[in-house]
């Protein structure tokens, strides 16, 4: 069991140094390629499908795992299923990991960049109590990185306030409402028809 989220970890992060990735990973990260998402699919479909069934629980017994298990309902979901309800069907059991795992104080023990998507979860969410929450870990940890590190904090930062003040102004993401059959408000449409990020959705 070990040996396979460690695999995960490995290919989402790479070698890391002083909490960072040490290879640029933003093409993984967050290029939307469609040779990306083929790849995350032959290579951890399997694994997604058993995280969405409840059939690696075991693995949230450590920080570690726990954060395998997040990748997996939080962001190989949006990767292998883009664009249909299917890439946020595992947002709720990733809220719920990541929310218990801050409770136990799991996030403490990754690195700078472990942390970053540990907490994603929180992002993703259509709750502003989330949202607040994400917020305020993100400060935390740009108060605990190295000063030269900060830009990417302040990044995240950016990102998280964006998606705060969505559901401040909508309750939700109007950018789902299609994949997930959701009937758009004339707000929401008069948003979607402006130019607007997706954030690969």
């Amino acid at each position: 069991m070990t040996e396979a989220f460690e695999e995960i970890l490995q290919f989402w992060f790479g070698p890391l140094c002083e909490g960072f990735a040490v290879e640029s990973k933003q093409s993984l990260w967050w290029g939307g390629q469609e040779e990306v998402d083929r790849e995350l699919d032959e290579l951890f479909g399997c694994r997604v499908r058993q995280a969405m069934r409840g059939e690696l629980e075991a693995w949230s017994g450590n920080p570690r795992g726990r954060l395998a298990l997040i990748l997996l309902l939080d962001q190989f979901t949006r990767s292998i299923y883009r664009g249909s309800a299917d890439a946020f069907a595992g947002d709720s059991r990733a809220l719920d990991l990541c929310q218990r795992g801050i409770e136990l104080g799991h996030d403490r023990g990754l690195e700078f960049a472990e942390r970053l998507f540990f907490y994603m979860p929180l992002e993703h969410a259509e709750s502003l109590e989330a949202q607040d929450l994400h917020i305020e870990t993100l400060e935390e940890l740009r108060r605990e990185v190295p000063f030269q590190r900060r830009a990417t904090i302040d990044n995240a930062l950016d990102y998280a306030h964006q998606h705060r003040d969505l559901i401040v102004r909508f309750g939700r993401f109007p950018h789902r409402n299609d994949a997930l059959e959701r009937v758009s408000t004339p707000e929401e449409l008069a948003y979607l028809n402006q130019s607007h990020r997706r954030w690969g959705q």
